[in-house]
């Protein structure tokens, strides 16, 4: 990657950035404060909220959230394979006690809610990717597939004779969400996707025992069985310590030693890993934090108290990595002053890349959609960067 020098805290990511590109100028300015749950929620849907506290946080999840990315996707492309859509992992959304903001089908409805794989164990646990637990995705010992289908035929039978109730429930596509569930547990293809114990353990080793690494490698299963959306949410809660990104105080060493190492072995794995199988090149990869940190340590630009060895959020001008789906290979977008405090050269907004997103799958960011009210909106209001496409 011509001109880019990469900190050794990266090595893997060094060895691989032929594979990807970097938008180094990544910005936008926040109404207000500028705080994890709001700008989680921005590049998630595409919309900012006006129902946000003086802390910079929204309301809890609710019907009427603007629907998730994802959630979109699997509307307008559905999949053609018996798989989950959509899948979710390792931990919802959160800052503080708002979880899951962001994260849903809003106002879509419940039937285009991503599949959430949330493994028991705290954040610390990082073992936790080992007892995944998927029993709604498998029938019970005693029901045999012939069995189901065959109270799935009875039930039909049931239904011929009941006009009034399907005629009341027409708008449900009732049959259409049984059917697809049927196929999905009858299968098996979701839960074998599940089987990290399947994949070799060099392999698992090389994107790294923990949390982030094991997530990573799931996504690619997953991928490979046919789900169109896996959404990696960074293992910690956003406003934490220990191996979050939210860097107020202990930077040095918690870059050094925990979340930069972490990110580094399971991203640069994921992308030799697609690459190497050719899944890479109809699969988009896209990593970035909802915002950046501030130029400058020991200032606070947030409210937040920062120490001497912290650094504070910073929306202005911060990186994103892209790859696959015809994403150029070792280019980098945009450019920043000698601080990196401010974009100099195309600037990218975040509604921008959410578009580029879109694009990249075949939906036009403009498409219209219904809320609630039954106003029409886009999916969002930005065009794609076209010019990261080779």
């Amino acid at each position: 990657m011509p001109g880019k020098h990469f900190t050794e805290i990266l090595p893997g990511l060094a060895k691989v950035n032929d594979k990807f590109t970097m938008i180094n100028s990544m910005s936008y300015t926040p109404n207000g404060l500028f705080n994890h749950t709001a700008a989680i929620y921005q590049i998630m849907t595409g919309y900012t909220t006006d129902k946000v506290s003086p802390s910079g946080q929204l309301e809890p999840p609710n019907a009427k959230d603007f629907p998730n990315f994802g959630s979109n996707i699997i509307r307008l492309k559905p999949p053609t394979e018996p798989m989950l859509p959509f899948v979710q992992l390792p931990r919802p959304l959160q800052e503080s006690n708002v979880v899951g903001k962001g994260g849903g089908a809003g106002f879509l409805g419940k039937a285009y809610d991503p599949y959430t794989l949330f493994p028991d164990g705290d954040d610390l646990d990082m073992g936790k990717m080992d007892r995944i637990k998927i029993e709604d995705l498998q029938l019970r010992p005693d029901l045999f597939s012939v069995r189901l289908e065959r109270r799935a035929k009875l039930r039909d039978a049931i239904n011929d004779q009941m006009p009034a109730i399907e005629a009341a429930t027409k708008d449900l596509s009732l049959d259409s969400y049984y059917s697809q569930a049927l196929n999905l547990i009858s299968s098996g293809r979701a839960r074998d996707a599940f089987a990290l114990d399947r994949e070799p353990e060099k392999l698992r080793d090389r994107y790294g025992r923990n949390t982030f690494g094991q997530s990573c490698l799931l996504a690619r299963r997953l991928l490979e069985a046919g789900t169109r959306v896996v959404e990696v949410i960074w293992p910690k809660v956003a406003n934490s310590d220990n191996h979050s990104w939210d860097h107020h105080v202990g930077l040095t060493d918690r870059m050094k030693t925990k979340s930069g190492p972490m990110l580094d072995q399971g991203l640069s794995a994921l992308f030799d890993d697609l690459d190497a199988s050719g899944l890479l090149d109809e699969t988009l990869v896209v990593a970035l934090g909802e915002f950046g940190r501030s130029p400058e340590k020991g200032v606070s630009t947030s409210g937040n108290g920062n120490s001497a060895d912290g650094r504070d959020h910073w929306p202005y001008c911060y990186t994103a990595i892209v790859g696959g789906a015809g994403i150029k290979r070792g280019y980098v977008h945009g450019k920043s002053d000698k601080t990196g405090s401010a974009p100099t050269e195309d600037a990218v907004h975040p509604m921008e890349l959410l578009a580029t997103i879109y694009h990249s799958v075949g939906i036009d960011p403009e498409t219209i959609v219904y809320n609630h009210l039954n106003p029409p909106r886009e999916l969002v209001k930005a065009k794609p960067v076209t010019k990261l496409f080779a």
